[in-house]
């Protein structure tokens, strides 16, 4: 693998230039920019670096960009990735414009650098250098690339179902991947999933003079209200029944748990916050990180939030809530649980408006996949990485994968600081070229078993 590792260094420019080129494609789904254009770019790609057999497959949303690449065995591989990002907003807090894609400080800096286009780049340079080096690969490669990660996969569970045969494979590489804060490499065996919801409570059938609230209800305050019932100051979820479905942990959920390892203090430190939730540490903290399932309030819109004062009573206010869930709670479940506490609770004026429902899924650490992953990222990066037996994020793994009998596992480029989702998003060079070299290992060593 020396010779092929040889390669990957001395391509390294070319290949950061690949990455270049797909960030400056502000490829926003939520927004329809650039949409088509990012996904000509990933065909262009496969179709020209990696010779794959490639094609564009509709879907009712935004398509699914498929590539095949044959190989020496009938076992397959598969990569799925996204090729759309989240917006750039707040555009005032980037240091550089967010789809400049600038190099800086041996960081790239740009939307989409983490999330998820490094990770896609990187998996396609990984292919092209092993057949720059050994000429055919000794497995077959599948890259599934969609286009609506970002606003939920809305249309992926159709898409899996219509072409299980197409996308059937022997193991899957998850899309993302991270360093911890100590450099040391994550790898990931699975993804919670999620129960995404809008609540809205509706009062007047306009917004009034708030000299009027000694009479006329406030949606905002029922909202709050509403919320109040939900979760309580300890942290725990009061819906009847949200619980029920969590699996007891294993003695291999506590073994992995014990190795895993988590930088407190550098994440307190990087995010200036003084503790984390309930003041946990230690063992604690994995465990609640990993194991538990959580109820977040994303954002809350209602009245008046300009400059200065407005005294008005608001006619509508809105929250946006994501449950993250753990094996094996059913996000269809914990909506209709969701829907009947807040009944009995007398807010049945309160609708509930589904937004994401993702299942939890996991891929137990003695896969082959899991084996070849874990063994590849010890091989490159020179040390151990971390594995965690679920990410605390969430994806659509299931529908593409466990649903279909296909182990998944995550591993990538991003960093503990890679600002998903934020301003400044950014993965660095060198992390960049080792994620490549670990995806090249993994298709040698995974080809074996």
């Amino acid at each position: 693998m020396e010779e092929l590792y040889k390669h990957i260094e001395e391509h390294q420019n070319e290949y950061v230039e690949w990455l270049q080129d797909l960030c400056r494609i502000p490829s926003v789904a939520a927004q329809n920019r650039g949409m088509e254009e990012a996904a000509q770019k990933v065909l262009e790609h496969l179709n020209l670096h990696n010779k794959a057999d490639t094609k564009l497959i509709d879907t009712d949303g935004y398509p699914v960009v498929f590539g095949e690449v044959k190989g020496k065995s009938k076992r397959v591989l598969s990569f799925y990735n996204h090729y759309d990002v989240q917006p750039e907003d707040p555009v005032d807090l980037w240091d550089t414009p967010p789809f400049d894609s600038e190099i800086v400080d041996g960081k790239l800096i740009a939307r989409g650098s983490a999330d998820n286009k490094g990770n896609l780049i990187a998996r396609i340079a990984a292919v092209h250098a092993y057949q720059q080096v050994y000429g055919e690969l000794p497995i077959n490669i599948k890259f599934i690339v969609e286009g609506e990660e970002e606003i939920g996969s809305p249309n992926l569970e159709g898409f899996a179902e219509k072409n299980a045969d197409l996308i059937k494979a022997d193991g899957c590489i998850w899309e993302f991947g991270y360093k911890n804060a100590d450099g040391r490499q994550q790898v990931s065996l699975g993804v919670k999933g999620m129960a995404y919801v809008e609540l809205t409570c509706k009062g007047a059938n306009t917004d009034l003079h708030s000299a009027n609230a000694a009479v006329i209800e406030n949606p905002a305050w029922r909202l709050i209200w509403a919320l109040q019932s939900i979760k309580g100051e300890n942290n725990r979820v009061k819906i009847p029944g949200f619980y029920d479905d969590v699996l007891d942990l294993t003695h291999q959920d506590v073994q992995l748990i014990s190795e895993l390892i988590y930088s407190e203090q550098e994440m307190k430190e990087q995010l200036d916050i003084n503790q984390f939730v309930n003041g946990v540490e230690g063992e604690e903290l994995k465990k609640q990180l990993i194991f538990s399932p959580t109820c977040n309030i994303c954002g809350f819109e209602s009245g008046y939030t300009g400059e200065g004062a407005k005294t008005v009573l608001p006619s509508e206010a809105k929250v946006k809530i994501d449950f993250r869930l753990v094996p094996n709670q059913d996000p269809y479940k914990i909506v209709e649980q969701l829907r009947t506490h807040l009944d009995h609770h007398g807010f049945e004026d309160i609708d509930i408006t589904p937004m994401g429902l993702e299942y939890p899924a996991r891929t137990e650490p003695d896969d082959p996949l899991a084996k070849s992953v874990i063994s590849a990222t010890k091989n490159v990066m020179g040390m151990e990485p971390t594995v965690m037996p679920m990410s605390p994020g969430t994806g659509p793994m299931y529908e593409l994968c466990q649903k279909l009998g296909i182990p998944a596992v995550s591993v990538g480029v991003g960093n503990f600081a890679s600002n998903n989702h934020a301003p400044n998003e950014n993965i660095y060079i060198k992390d960049f070229i080792d994620g490549i070299k670990i995806i090249a290992r993994v298709i040698d060593d995974f080809a074996k078993h």
